[in-house]
């Protein structure tokens, strides 16, 4: 019987299986697509996130980013991270650099999906395999996580994420957020001649259209795209819970809020260290409340900031007050990182 059956290989399984590795553990990863895996992402890592790939000896290409800055064409505010630098990595790299480490530890990763899932008091069957625990790291719409009833109804406006590359050299160190009238777009330094922009928005609709109500940020751009679009959403994902008996719930499907302050890779490292030490310290039940301790900070700043992007009259003055209160702004950007 293994230790660890990890369904799904995107970052959050990966990492988990790799922290698994390192302390001990063996452990197997169900991943139905070949890699390296890209999907809709903004692909920058906080300071922590950045940390944490170096302490378990991931080591992708990338861009260092110094902090960020809020535009909205009138207004500008930018804050350092301070204490470290993040990353701006395409997410193909991060993915290829996590299978790369996974393998040195000895990690298995076979080819397949995850359907059905047989719990017994000594552990799990999933996909041929017998284990001490299944963790699901399936994603967003985590199927899992809906086959054991975890699921809560969603809440509030839909938010999708659209994301799209040009090839330009970064013309900052910052992850440029610029606000509309109802989408922000995020702009990542990822490599020496490109940069990605991701698009989040309530409305439905394609990414030309999308990006269209950024000008100043089009003029940047110029030419044509260098990948196509891809897309994810509805972003806002509750969860009952986050531990199941022997299934535990880790990355995106552990619940989520939205990628507007750009956390989620980095909270998917972290909890995924928090769900190995709970496995090796014999008490799974702790990883409930260590995942609401790692994200609340979080939770309540992403959490303010869509409750004011609903209202229009308060998310006109979002940008403003960051420039009028930079001590406020530079707080918020920090307790982030």
């Amino acid at each position: 019987m293994i230790d660890v059956l990890v369904a799904g290989g995107g970052p959050a399984g990966l990492a988990t299986a790799i922290h698994a590795a390192a302390a001990g553990m063996e452990a197997v990863v169900i991943e139905p697509r070949p890699g390296p895996v890209d999907k809709a992402c903004g692909e920058g890592l906080m300071p922590t996130g950045a940390a944490l790939l170096h302490a378990m000896g991931v080591e992708p290409e990338g861009r260092p980013l110094r902090g960020i800055r809020y535009l909205d064409g009138r207004h500008e505010a930018q804050a350092a991270f301070g204490g470290g630098w993040g990353l701006g990595v395409r997410r193909t790299a991060l993915h290829a650099a996590l299978s790369r480490r996974a393998a040195e530890l000895g990690v298995r990763i076979v080819p397949g999906r995850v359907s059905e899932v047989r719990q017994h008091s000594g552990g799990v069957e999933a996909a041929g395999f017998r284990a001490r625990w299944l963790v699901a790291a399936d994603g967003l719409h985590s199927p899992l996580r809906a086959r054991l009833g975890l699921e809560l109804p969603g809440r509030g406006p839909r938010r999708y994420g659209l994301r799209q590359h040009y090839p330009v050299a970064p013309w900052t160190d910052f992850v440029e957020v610029h606000w509309a009238a109802d989408a922000e777009a995020y702009v990542t330094p990822v490599g020496d001649d490109l940069v990605g922009v991701a698009v989040l928005t309530s409305r439905r609709g394609g990414y030309p259209d999308r990006l269209a109500a950024f000008p100043s940020l089009l003029d940047r751009l110029g030419g044509p795209a260098a990948t196509r679009v891809r897309g994810a959403g509805p972003l806002r994902q509750r969860v009952r819970a986050r531990v199941a008996g022997r299934v535990l719930l880790v990355g995106d499907a552990a619940g989520y809020t939205d990628a507007l302050t750009g956390e989620g890779i980095s909270l998917a490292l972290l909890s995924a260290r928090a769900l190995v030490r709970c496995l090796r310290a014999g008490a799974p039940q702790d990883y409930e409340a260590a995942w609401l301790r790692l994200s609340r900070r979080h939770r309540l700043i992403t959490g303010a900031l869509l409750s004011a992007r609903r209202h229009p009259a308060a998310a006109r003055l979002i940008v403003p007050a960051a420039q009028r209160m930079p001590a406020l702004f530079g707080a918020a950007v920090r307790a982030l990182a």
